[in-house]
This record gives C-alpha cells, structure tokens and sequence, in this order.
C-alpha cells in the first residue's frame, strides 16, 4: 500500500491538469480569453485550491492551454510558404488562418496579444507574421497580390474575422470561409469574381430583401 500510494496521488494530479486544460480550452475556445479561473475550475469540477497548485497564473494556463493552436499556425503558414505558386500559397494562409480563429476566439485574442499577459507567444507571433510577410513579398512578386498590401491588412481581417458571433460552431466556421473568400478577393491585385462558399445564416442578421 505504501508503495502503490505516490503512484495513484500521481495519477489524481494527473487527471486534474487534463480537466482543467480541456474545462479551459473549451471556453477560452467559446468566449474568449475573459473568462474567470474560477468558472474555469467549476467546469474541470476541481477546487480554485487545485486549479492554482497545477496553474499558479492565469498566464501559464493560457500559453499551456494555446500551445496545440500555435502549432497548427506555424503549420499553415509553413505550407504556404513551400507551395511553389506563392499566391495560391497566400490564399492557402488567408483561409485556414480565418477558420483556425474562428475555431478557437481565444487563440485570436492571444495571437493579437490582447491579453497583455500572455507574453509568452509574442516570439511566436512574430515568426508567424514574418513568415507571413515573406510569403506576401513573393505573392507581390508574381503580381497577384495588390503592391499595397501591409501586415495591418493582416491584423485587420482577424480582427473582423474574430467579430463573427454565433453559438453554432458550425454556423461561425461557415461564415468564416464566405468571409476568407471575399477577402481573398480584395487582396487581389486585379479581382475576379470567384465563386463564394455558401452563406451562412446568422441569427443576429435582419434578413435582406430584394437582394
């Protein structure tokens, strides 16, 4: 018994950081990253007590809760910049970043660093927009890209990317690809009317007549 005690605390403490890191995602991912570490640890149904024995800060839950989606980041703009078309390349970047942030609100928040705690992403965030901003030179180069195009068109398209509001995750996906396809078009050194994804109805929308 004595042996075998260590192991299960163990264990215990184990399975408290796996249900407060999901509890957190799963509402940073659905509301941001304002939420409370206390609703975060009624929802893992753990004591604050545990929650700051695993989580001293806020701040280390955040970076340990986002490090999967930054990941997933560094993959895309990895693919877009080894795709040997450079704007197909951009266009690749443009729409999984919109659905990547439509997934998870809160990764948009830590990406644009309006948690101002949350440092710990900031040499991720750089490597991404640079990355980002190389592969918007070589989409320039081949004359698809508008020359005008800066890193705050970036910045500006999450952030209106970000302001899609609806409860379905399905709906808000959705409304995120119509969204990347028109901004696709805008970016576009000379637009063609490209077919869009299909609409996605939003609740909070007056419907549109005659249109």
């Amino acid at each position: 018994m004595t042996n075998r005690l260590p192991q299960t605390l163990r264990s215990d403490a184990q399975g408290n950081r796996d249900r407060i890191l999901d509890a957190a995602r799963t509402l940073f991912a659905a509301e941001g990253l304002n939420v409370t570490m206390r609703a975060i640890a009624r929802r893992a149904e753990v004591g604050p007590a545990t929650l700051y024995r695993r989580f001293p800060t806020k701040q280390m839950l955040v970076t340990e809760a986002f490090m999967e989606q930054m990941r997933a980041c560094h993959a895309i703009v990895d693919e877009g910049l080894a795709d040997p078309d450079p704007w197909r390349g951009f266009c690749l970047v443009i729409e999984r970043t919109c659905e990547l942030h439509a997934l998870n609100r809160g990764f948009t928040d830590v990406f644009m660093v309006t948690f101002p705690d949350a440092v710990d992403f900031a040499a991720d965030r750089e490597h991404t927009l640079n990355s980002i901003a190389e592969l918007a030179r070589r989409a320039q180069s081949t004359g698809r890209l508008r020359p005008d195009f800066v890193l705050d068109d970036l910045i500006l398209m999450l952030m209106a990317n970000r302001g899609i509001h609806t409860t379905s995750t399905t709906t808000r996906v959705a409304a995120s690809r119509r969204f990347a396809a028109l901004v696709i078009q805008a970016f576009q050194a000379s637009p063609t009317h490209m077919s869009l994804p299909p609409v996605a109805r939003l609740a909070s929308a007056a419907p549109l007549k005659n249109v």
